[in-house]
């Protein structure tokens, strides 16, 4: 298992990111779809980091529940 799946497991806040995409490329989509083929990851895997993304913003309460309604309305399907 890699060490990225180890901490996901261990319920560590796992985030896949994008650092200044218009000089380094590698938008956070980009980054996000290469990061699951490299690692086989899953939807449940998908959902929690994507959950995770926003639990670790610096958003405003409101515009986090948001978000994770988002996120969660979209696994629903």
């Amino acid at each position: 298992m890699s060490e990225f799946l180890n901490l996901l497991a261990a319920g560590l806040t796992v985030t896949v990111n994008s650092d200044d995409p218009a000089y380094f490329g590698g938008y956070v989509n980009e980054n996000f779809v290469a990061t699951f083929e490299a690692l086989g990851l899953d939807a449940a895997h998908a959902r929690a980091i994507a959950r995770a993304s926003f639990e670790a913003s610096f958003l405003e309460p409101s515009a986090r529940a948001r978000h994770l309604e988002a996120v969660e309305a979209c696994f629903a399907r």
